[in-house]
C-alpha cells in the first residue's frame, strides 16, 4: 500500500507539472496587455483523479485483464459466409450513398482516403515489419504528380492516375536502397527525414509546385471522359447530367466522388489481401519475424524490402491523386508529419497485419472526431491519451491478425 500510495503522489506531481500549462493557466487580453489568470481548479481536480486513478490501478486493472480475452480476433483463414456478409456489406456500400446526406457521404470519402492509405502502409509495417514514419511522403507524390500533369499537359484524372502510382512506387524503391542495411529506430528516423525532405522541397519549388500557394483549380474525375460539372470546359461537350437530361446537382459529385473512393479502397484490399497469400506475402512476414532466420532460409532481405516499399508507396499514390482531385488543390501543409503519424496510428490501434482492423480503425479515427467538433481542441489529447490506453490493455491492436497454426494433442 506504501508503495501505490508513493507511485500515486509522484503521478499527481507529474501530472500537475504537464497540465498547468495547457489548463492552468489562461491568457487574458486587457487592451494592449496580455494578463495571465491562473484556472487551479482544473489543475487539481487533474491530479485528484491521477491519484486515484494510480492508487487504484492494481483493481481498476482487473476488468480490463477479462475483456482482454473477450475480444474479437481476426480469423486466419475466412469462412465462405464471412465472404457472403463481405459481399453484402460492400453491396450496402454502393447503395448507402445514394440516401445519406452531403455532409455523411463525403466524411465517408475521406475515411476511404485513409483505409486506402492504411492498408498501403499495413504491408510494410503490419506485413513485413519495417517502421515507417514517411508514409506521408509518397501521398504527397502521388498527389503532386496529377496536380502537375494537369497544371503542366492538362491531363485528367484517369490519365495521370497509373502515373502518379508509378512515380510514387519509384520513390519507395529510391528509399528502399538506403535503408537496406536499417532496422528499428534508425529505419524510423530515416523514412521521417524522407517525409520531410519531400515537403520541404514543395515548399521551395516554387517554378514547379508553387510553393506554399500549391496548385488549384484541379478537376474531379469524369464519367468515361464525360465530365461531371455544371458546364463543360470544352465548348461544344456535353456534361454527363445533360447527356442524361438530368438537372444539375453538387450530391450528384458527392456521390460520384464517394464510389470511385470505394472502387480504389476495394482494389487495394483485394490486391493486398492476395500478395499477402503469395510468396512474396509469405516472404514479408518471414522478414517480420526474424531477418536473420530470413536470410538463413535462402530468402533476399534486399528485394523483399525493395518490393514492401514499392507496393506500399503504390497506393500511396492512388490515394494522394485522388485527394487532389477531391480536393481540387493541393499544397504542402496537406502532408505534415502529423498525417503520417495518424496513418501509423490506423495500422496500430487496429492491429499490425490485420486489414479489417485497419478498415476498422480507420472508421474510428477519421469519424469520431467528426462527431465530437466541440472537443476539436482537444482532439490530439483525447487521441494521445486513446493510444497510450490501447498500449497499455490491448497492445496487439482492436483486431489483431491470427496467424495460422497447427496444435497437437498431447494424447
Amino acid at each position: 500500500m506504501a508503495q501505490n500510495l508513493r507511485n500515486a503522489f509522484i503521478a499527481a506531481i507529474m501530472t500537475a507539472v504537464i497540465v498547468t500549462p495547457v489548463f492552468g493557466l489562461q491568457l487574458v487580453r486587457q487592451g494592449a496587455r496580455t494578463l495571465m489568470n491562473p484556472q487551479w481548479t482544473n489543475v487539481l481536480i487533474a491530479m485528484a483523479v491521477v491519484f486515484v486513478g494510480q492508487l487504484l490501478r492494481p483493481w481498476l486493472g482487473l476488468p480490463f485483464k477479462r475483456m482482454k480475452s473477450a475480444l474479437p480476433t481476426l480469423p486466419a483463414a475466412p469462412a465462405s459466409g464471412h465472404k457472403w456478409m463481405a459481399i453484402a456489406l460492400v453491396v450496402i456500400a454502393i447503395v448507402w450513398p445514394f440516401f445519406g446526406d452531403r455532409s455523411s457521404v463525403d466524411i465517408a470519402t475521406l475515411v476511404l482516403i485513409y483505409v486506402m492509405l492504411g492498408l498501403g502502409l499495413n504491408i510494410v509495417v503490419g506485413f513485413a515489419g519495417l517502421l515507417d514514419l514517411g508514409f506521408v511522403g509518397f501521398y504527397a507524390v502521388g498527389a503532386y504528380t496529377y496536380a502537375l500533369l494537369y497544371h503542366w499537359g492538362g491531363w485528367g484524372f484517369w490519365e495521370a492516375l497509373p502515373f502518379a502510382g508509378a512515380m510514387s512506387a519509384l520513390f519507395g524503391f529510391v528509399l528502399g536502397f538506403p535503408v537496406l542495411r536499417l532496422r528499428g529506430d534508425y529505419l524510423a528516423i530515416v523514412t521521417l527525414g524522407f517525409g520531410e525532405i519531400i515537403r520541404l522541397l514543395l515548399i521551395n519549388l516554387n517554378w514547379l509546385t508553387g510553393g506554399p500557394d500549391g496548385i488549384s483549380g484541379i478537376p474531379k474525375p469524369s464519367v468515361f471522359g464525360i465530365e461531371m460539372a455544371r458546364s463543360s470546359s470544352v465548348e461544344g461537350r456535353q456534361t454527363f447530367h445533360e447527356m442524361l437530361g438530368l438537372t444539375f446537382q453538387n450530391q450528384h459529385v458527392i456521390v460520384w466522388l464517394y464510389l470511385m473512393a470505394l472502387m480504389l479502397a476495394l482494389i487495394t484490399l483485394f490486391v493486398s489481401t492476395r500478395l499477402k497469400r503469395m510468396p512474396v506475402g509469405r516472404a514479408w512476414e518471414a522478414l517480420r519475424e526474424d531477418e536473420i532466420a530470413c536470410r538463413s532460409l535462402g530468402l533476399n532481405p534486399t528485394r523483399i524490402k525493395l518490393s514492401a516499399f514499392t507496393l506500399g508507396a503504390m497506393f500511396a499514390g492512388f490515394g494522394g491523386a485522388f485527394f487532389a482531385a477531391r480536393q481540387g488543390l493541393v499544397n504542402p501543409e496537406s502532408f505534415t508529419f502529423i498525417e503520417s503519424a495518424l496513418i501509423l496510428a490506423i495500422v496500430v490501434l487496429g492491429g499490425m497485419g490485420s486489414q479489417v482492423g485497419v478498415i476498422l480503425a480507420a472508421i474510428l479515427l477519421t469519424v469520431l472526431p467528426e462527431l465530437a467538433r466541440e472537443f476539436a481542441e482537444y482532439r490530439m489529447l483525447m487521441f494521445g491519451l486513446v493510444m497510450v490506453l490501447m498500449m497499455m490493455w490491448r497492445p496487439q491492436g482492436l483486431l489483431p491478425m491470427q496467424r495460422p497454426h497447427v496444435e497437437l494433442d498431447n494424447k
